[in-house]
């Protein structure tokens, strides 16, 4: 069966997501779950776009070796030479380059000609090749660009050296059947398209991003574009688990496969919806909370007397446990690392002793642990990303009258410990409060959110926060069963994130302070 090569694009289209930026330690934890997850290409970032992204990028082709590795480029000198030096420790680099071709983006965006346009694809082509051997190239809007000047650009850009064309639906206003009949075109009138794969790049903005991926595929497309989840710009991305599963639970349409475990879908997608705050909607397709529920009696008895009445796909064909383990305060390390295991993650004895002090004192609080309370514990608990600059010691709070009035101690690192007492309209705005006493910054709260990560009066309260410190916004994320206590751990999760950023700032200019002694 002939085989589609998945191109994921969570770390730079995903990430373009509003509320989806990660920083570079969990860019790098997302790229190691993709590469357990099978991708054949991950698009690490667009090195060009910041120093940050630069980073992560060139991080992970260090870190990263089975997959190819791509960095974004726009059709210039500096976006292709600053990408190819993010890629320098890649086994398998690839650069991406990419400029408009609609009328609309050439009249209105870039103000150019067909033939400008034409010609500085191939010189980004060319000057690409030059640094790899793998080099992509993208049209982008091609689904709002006249076919005979599309077949122009994708001929110039093969005779130039680029090994993969991406049509990609930028602004997801395709329909399945305009996708089928604008691959079968270039297939049909490019002289060499024959020695490329040609790829698809599908938006949702009408709902249409899968079925539109699927019909690049049925007309000879062989590498898809898609992130985890679906997220990305304005409506998302092509969902990778749904093209991914499409291909996989209707091959007899398809006669392609892909070389994704499957198994590993579900663990990388709550992965990443714990490093970004978003959630899948319940109802989504493969991940989604209610994806494998059945609730109505008529499914529930067909369930009860043969799976496949309601279910198309076994769950734990995409790594969704079938049953559950219940925990309890009386269970022990080994029950809980072997929960772990069944939810896809393979603890290590160090996470191990961190999760299990935070189930104890979960387990104190609450009769039944649910998987979402195991979750949360990890992600929140027992994998740190950043140094804990500030350590909360005490957090006391009295509230119920006119003003709610919080007492926080807290431990900076290489000081001792200082408490403050503060008051607010609520026991969040006091606590947080308190905590702008202590710490030597302006911080200013642009967006909390509060969310119940399990169901029932004791559940798990998840906050996510977005506080901008000199200048620059940072997201702090937590979890309690205290949803207070959730806030100000959240808080010191983005102190913490921009005592890291100065830190790595200071190395920076201490590493350009050295080369101007040079």
């Amino acid at each position: 069966m002939e085989r589609v090569l998945i191109f994921d694009t969570t770390l730079r289209d995903g990430e373009q997501s509003p509320g989806a930026t990660m920083t570079t330690s969990e860019k790098l934890r997302m790229a190691h779950a993709l590469d357990a997850l099978g991708v054949d290409v991950m698009e690490a970032g667009f090195p060009v776009s910041s120093p940050d992204d630069f980073l992560a990028v060139q991080k992970i082709a260090r870190e990263v070796k089975r997959p190819v590795i791509a960095a974004l480029a726009r059709a210039g000198e500096k976006d292709v030479t600053t990408a190819a030096r993010a890629l320098e420790e890649a086994d398998n680099p690839r650069i991406h380059v990419f400029i408009a071709t609609s009328p609309i983006h050439l009249a209105d965006k870039l103000r150019i000609s067909e033939d400008e346009c034409i010609q500085r694809a191939v010189q980004a082509v060319e000057l690409a090749r030059r640094y790899v051997e793998d080099v992509e190239f993208s049209a982008e809007d091609a689904t709002r660009t006249p076919l005979p000047f599309l077949a122009r650009v994708v001929e110039a850009v093969v005779e130039a050296g680029a090994t993969t064309v991406n049509l990609p639906d930028t602004v997801g206003y395709a329909h399945p059947s305009e996708i089928d009949h604008m691959i079968g075109t270039i297939q049909e009138t490019v002289a060499n398209a024959a020695s490329l794969v040609l790829s698809v790049h599908c938006h949702n903005d009408l709902g249409l991003a899968t079925a539109n991926s699927l019909a690049g595929v049925r007309a000879g497309a062989r590498q898809v574009e898609c992130t985890v989840n679906g997220i990305g710009e304005r409506a998302g991305n092509a969902a990778l688990e749904e093209v991914v599963m499409a291909l996989k639970v209707r091959s007899d349409l398809a006669e392609v496969t892909s070389g994704v475990d499957t198994r590993r879908i579900y663990p990388t997608s709550q992965l990443l919806t714990r490093i970004t705050g978003l959630h899948p909607q319940p109802n989504k397709a493969i991940v989604g909370k209610n994806a494998f529920a059945h609730e109505a009696g008529i499914h529930q008895d067909g369930m009860l007397k043969e799976r496949t009445t309601y279910e198309i796909m076994d769950p734990q064909m995409v790594g969704v446990p079938a049953s559950r383990l219940v925990l309890g305060k009386h269970s022990g390390r080994h029950a809980l690392a072997d929960r772990y295991r069944v939810l896809g993650h393979e603890l290590s004895q160090k996470q191990v002793e961190q999760a299990y002090r935070l189930f104890k004192l979960l387990a104190d609080q609450k009769k039944e642990i649910l998987d979402e309370d195991l979750l949360a514990i990890l992600h929140y608990g027992a994998m740190d990303d950043i140094p804990a600059h500030y350590k909360v010691e005490v957090l006391e709070v009295t509230c119920g009258g006119e003003w709610s009035t919080a007492t926080v101690t807290l431990m900076e690192e290489g000081d001792l410990p200082r408490t403050a007492t503060a008051r607010g309209d609520g026991p969040i705005a006091a606590t947080l409060a308190a905590v702008d006493e202590l710490v030597d910054e302006r911080i200013r709260l642009e967006e909390l959110t509060i969310r119940a990560a399990t169901p029932g009066k004791d559940a798990v309260g998840e906050v996510t926060l977005q506080a901008r410190i000199r200048g620059i916004t940072f997201t702090g994320r937590a979890a309690s069963t205290d949803v207070v206590d959730a806030a100000l751990r959240a808080y010191l999760n983005a102190l913490n994130k921009a005592a890291q950023a100065r830190v790595l700032e200071a190395r920076a200019l201490q590493a350009a302070g050295d080369l101007w002694g040079v």
